[in-house]
């Protein structure tokens, strides 16, 4: 019998269109292996809600592996040292896995192919990032020319099924057992709302998209909607790659343009952090550095007001509820409760994405980072900071009053004319809390502030 060959498993987290398992089972027996590696990321290893879909995933991509007479090794440690360990005790010569642009990532698969044959492939993006340039050969850094370069090598190509069987080494080495990995949250359970909201998982992946593809042509509508709930809520299987980008195209065809532009955009963030490893921590605009956020214990207990969704604001706080409940926030909400955090409590965009680092079960590197940069302004890509967004405003233009009556139970018996503000209408119950601070106020305060970055 060959050798035995390693696929390494990292967010990709599928048997089909898996070009690594694909590579990797046309050589000879295989051994899928996922490392819990807190180590390599440091600051950056996974928030608890990401543990908690992460437990549930890797439970059913070992039920997947072994339907095919394989099965999943879990181990735990640093990647590098681990990788080869594993190596020497199967003898096995060669690794595959599909390429991570996360900067811990990238510099693991340097140290690996250092120490062992290490084939890196391609599929957890449109097009890998890097390759979309301009005519002079220089990344993009704004969206919109990248996304129409991006169009012209689309469709990308037909999603490949999975293997009908997965070559099995003759012995199969010792593997941590997944419950003493502690992932599950137990004292408290803050996690036990997930499992109403979500179904980790390869063919549970298939299942949602099967799903929105009914849903697809409303997607541009009411994606803004947060009573509906218009999202394809596939953004956590595409992170952890239970579905592949190109098997979510093909499955809704070319059409849907603006939900598209949306797997555009998790193409773009890629390329924004291959450029800029630390957009996470590092201001994209120089400018920004000079601002000065909040601090103190005003400024902390504000923080921690937004966190636990008492702001006095009912479509913000409806939006911080959703999270810490079901670890996922309606996509209009994500930018109404961002902009309030950076510019009513003027508090630094960092705080928000190690929040919703910790918070999201979808929480991205890139995407999130991203995100927090644009709303804040202080991207290379990005909303400009004086367009305030007034989530007064919002709340009643989105039709938010069911979103914020599911999520805001003490506001359910409030009439729609004044559950958007009952503080202004003189109804708001006494165990809501009242404003922070008023919206024009904190308009001219964040004003104030930004005009020291000119």
């Amino acid at each position: 019998m060959t050798d035995p060959t390693i696929l390494w498993l990292r967010r990709d987290l599928r048997l089909a269109d898996q070009a690594a398992l694909a590579a990797a089972a046309n050589e000879g027996p295989v051994i899928p292996v996922y490392i819990l590696d807190d180590e390599t990321p440091r600051h950056r290893a996974m928030g608890g809600a990401s543990r908690w879909w992460l437990h549930h995933s890797l439970a059913a991509l070992d039920a997947a592996l072994r339907a095919k007479g394989s099965r999943l090794i879990l181990r735990r440690g640093g990647a590098e040292a681990t990788l080869a360990a594993l190596a020497e005790e199967t003898g096995a010569k060669r690794v595959h896995c599909l390429r991570h642009y996360e900067p811990w990532w990238r510099n693991a698969e340097r140290a690996v192919a250092k120490r062992l044959d290490l084939v890196c492939h391609d599929g957890n993006y449109l097009a890998p990032p890097g390759s979309i340039t301009t005519g002079g050969g220089a990344p993009y850094k704004i969206y919109t020319p990248f996304w129409r370069a991006l169009r012209q090598h689309m469709p990308p190509p037909a999603p490949h099924a999975a293997p009908r069987d997965i070559p099995a080494p003759a012995r199969w080495p010792n593997s941590d057992s997944l419950e003493d990995w502690g992932l599950l949250p137990t004292r408290p359970d803050w996690a036990a709302g997930f499992a109403e909201d979500w179904m980790p998982g390869e063919e549970n992946a298939h299942r949602r998209l099967d799903a929105f593809r009914d849903d697809v042509g409303d997607y541009a509508e009411a994606r803004n909607l947060p009573s509906v709930e218009g999202s394809s809520r596939l953004s956590p299987h595409l992170h952890f790659g239970e579905l592949s980008p190109a098997q979510v195209w093909h499955a809704v065809g070319d059409q849907p343009q603006v939900f598209l532009g949306e797997i555009g955009w998790r193409d773009y963030a890629q390329n924004v952090i291959l450029q800029l490893p630390e957009y996470a921590a590092k201001n994209g605009r120089a400018a920004f550095d000079a601002m000065p956020w909040r601090a103190g214990s005003d400024a902390r207990a504000d923080l921690r007001a937004w966190q636990q969704g008492r702001t006095g604001y009912p479509i913000v706080d409806a939006g911080m509820r959703q999270l810490w409940t079901t670890g996922w926030m309606h996509n209009r909400v994500r930018m109404i409760t961002a902009s309030f955090l950076i510019k009513h409590l003027l508090i630094d965009w960092r705080e928000g994405e190690r929040w919703f680092w910790d918070c999201l079960v979808d929480a991205d590197y890139g995407n999130n980072s991203v995100n927090w940069q644009w709303t804040a302004g202080s991207g290379i890509d990005s909303n400009m900071f004086p367009r305030i967004m007034a989530p007064l405003v919002q709340s009643p233009k989105f039709d938010a009053g069911a979103y914020i009556r599911l999520w805001v139970p003490e506001l359910a018996g409030i009439a729609d004319t004044a559950i958007h503000d009952p503080e202004a209408s003189g109804c708001r119950p006494k165990d809501y809390p009242a404003k922070l601070i008023g919206h024009r106020e904190a308009r001219e305060r964040a004003l104030a502030a930004y005009a020291q970055t000119k």
